[in-house]
């Protein structure tokens, strides 16, 4: 499912005239998914999996930021899931988009420059914002239609149980 939303996503951005490396993370959902309800390695396989699906259709540099931002949001996804005080589902989504979009930009600065990154930061900065609250939306939306027996977290502060917290 993360692949085929890795995929119809390449193809939406563009048309809704989204610069480069701008998306709308539908697939980071799957991840969140794998992250809160199967064992971890399973969202760590997704993370690798959608990294080389992007190395296998776009490219090296490709492949690669997507193991950068990919990695560095389940990284900050999982420092939520592990601090004592309930974190709500907009904060969860919010954090883990502009993680992923920090681990691209240092990935590209490696790549290329620093300068280069810096300059496209608060475009992917304010994107990121606005992913992870149509995240949030969509994530709440699919998480609460999934039976009961398909949201049993591992977690004891899931973003997504509480319902007063958005």
């Amino acid at each position: 499912m993360a692949i085929t939303l890795s995929w119809l996503e390449s193809g939406i951005a563009p048309l809704l005239g989204l610069m480069p490396a701008m998306k709308l993370g539908l697939a980071n959902m799957v991840v969140m998914y794998a992250l809160l309800f199967l064992p971890l390695r399973a969202a760590w396989a997704l993370v690798f999996l959608k990294a080389l699906f992007a190395l296998l259709t776009r490219g090296a540099t490709a492949g690669f930021l997507s193991l950068c931002g990919g990695a560095l949001s389940l990284l900050v996804l999982l420092g939520l899931l592990c601090v004592p005080f309930q974190v709500s589902g907009y904060m969860f989504c919010v954090s883990g988009a502009l993680a992923h979009n920090l681990g691209q930009l240092l990935g590209a600065a490696g790549i290329l420059s620093s300068a280069m990154a810096l300059a496209y930061a608060p475009l992917l900065l304010v994107a990121g914002v606005l992913v992870g609250a149509l995240n949030c939306l969509l994530t709440r939306a699919l998480f609460t239609a999934l039976p009961q027996t398909a949201r049993r977290s591992r977690w004891k502060r899931n973003p997504f149980e509480n319902k007063n917290i958005s």
